[in-house]
C-alpha cells in the first residue's frame, strides 16, 4: 500500500494544483473562471500528442479494413468513456456495434454505480478480455488518467500476447510511460483543479481523443463525404429529416426531390446522392459505391 500511495504521489493528475488551493474559499464565478481557464490548457495538451494519435488511426483503419475490432479498455470514468465512443458510432456511421466495443472494470454496473475494487482485478481483465477472443486483426485500447491501473494494464498485456495491436491512453507524461504498447497517447494535462478528480480535465482529454481516434478512423474508411455523416442509421424521426437535409446539401435539390430518392434508394443516403448528383439509377449508384469502396466523392466521379 506504501508502494501504492508513492506512486500516486509521483503522478501530476495527483498533484494540487497551485491555481486552485483557495477554491473552497472563491465565490461561485470565480470557481468557473478559474475551472474554465484549467479546461483550456487541455486541446493544447492534446495538439502535442497528434502525431501519435495520426498512427493509433492508421492501426485502427487498418484493423477495421481487415475485419478487425477495436476494443476500448477502461475503468471508471475511462472506462464509460470508451464504452460511449463504442456506443455512438452504429448510428453515426452505420457501423456493425461489433466493430467498436468497450470493456470496463467492473462490468456493466460500473456504468452507473462505481464497483469499487474493480479496478484492481487483474484476472477479470484477463477474463473480460478473452470472452471477446481478441486475435491479431484487432485494436485494443487501453485507456487509464494514471496509467497504472491494474485491470487496464492487465488486458493491455493480455491484448499484446495474444498478437492485438495496442494502444494506451493516459493524460500523465510520456517521460513516465513505461509499458510495451504500438502506440502511446500521453497528453499532460497536469493537476486537475479539485486534486486527483480525473474525470475532469483527464476526462476531457480522454474524449477528445476518443472522438479524433473514431472519427478520422470512420473518414478514412468512406463514411463522411465532405463533412457530412453519409452512413448513418435512419432509426428515429430526427435521422431520418437530417439524412434528407444532407441529401439536399450535398445536391442541391429541394426537399421533395432529397425525400423522393432517398425512398427509391431504400433509406440508403450514399446511395442517394450518388443517384442526384452522377444522374444514374438505382443500381449503378449501388455499382458505382461497391467499385469506389464507399467513398460518395470517387463514385460521383466516374466516368
Amino acid at each position: 500500500m506504501k508502494l501504492l500511495a508513492e506512486e500516486l504521489a509521483a503522478l501530476p493528475t495527483e498533484q494540487r494544483n497551485p491555481a486552485t488551493r483557495d477554491f473552497d474559499s472563491l465565490p461561485t464565478l470565480a470557481i468557473l473562471k478559474r475551472t474554465n481557464s484549467e479546461d483550456k490548457l487541455v486541446p493544447i495538451a492534446v495538439e502535442k500528442e497528434l502525431a501519435y494519435i495520426s498512427k493509433a488511426v492508421e492501426i485502427i483503419v487498418d484493423a477495421f479494413r481487415n475485419g478487425g475490432r477495436l476494443i476500448y479498455v477502461g475503468a471508471g470514468t475511462s472506462g464509460r468513456l470508451g464504452i460511449l465512443d463504442a456506443a455512438e458510432c452504429p448510428p453515426t456511421y452505420g457501423t456493425d456495434p461489433d466493430m467498436i466495443v468497450g470493456l470496463i472494470a467492473g462490468g456493466q454496473p460500473a456504468l452507473f454505480r462505481t464497483q469499487e475494487g474493480a479496478e484492481d482485478d487483474e484476472e477479470k481483465a484477463r477474463q473480460d478480455l478473452g470472452s471477446l477472443n481478441p486475435g491479431p486483426n484487432d485494436v485494443v485500447c487501453g485507456i487509464a488518467a494514471s496509467r497504472r491501473t491494474p485491470y487496464v494494464v492487465a488486458a493491455t498485456k493480455r491484448a499484446k500476447e495474444l498478437g492485438c495491436q495496442t494502444v494506451y491512453i493516459t493524460t500523465n507524461p510520456r517521460s513516465s510511460f513505461n509499458l510495451v504498447v504500438d502506440v502511446a497517447i500521453c497528453p499532460d494535462v497536469g493537476p486537475e483543479v479539485v486534486m486527483g478528480s480525473t474525470r475532469m480535465k483527464s476526462g476531457t482529454a480522454q474524449k477528445l481523443v476518443l472522438n479524433m481516434l473514431t472519427t478520422t478512423a470512420m473518414i478514412k474508411l468512406g463514411k463522411v463525404y465532405e463533412n457530412m455523416m453519409v452512413d448513418l442509421q435512419l432509426t428515429n424521426q430526427k435521422l431520418i429529416e437530417r439524412a434528407k437535409r444532407i441529401i439536399m446539401m450535398a445536391t442541391g435539390v429541394d426537399y421533395n426531390k432529397a425525400e423522393h430518392v432517398l425512398a427509391d434508394a431504400e433509406g440508403h443516403v450514399k446511395t442517394a446522392i450518388v443517384m442526384i448528383a452522377a444522374n444514374v439509377p438505382l443500381n449503378e449508384a449501388r455499382q458505382r459505391l461497391d467499385q469506389a469502396n464507399g467513398f460518395v466523392r470517387k463514385a460521383i466521379a466516374q466516368s
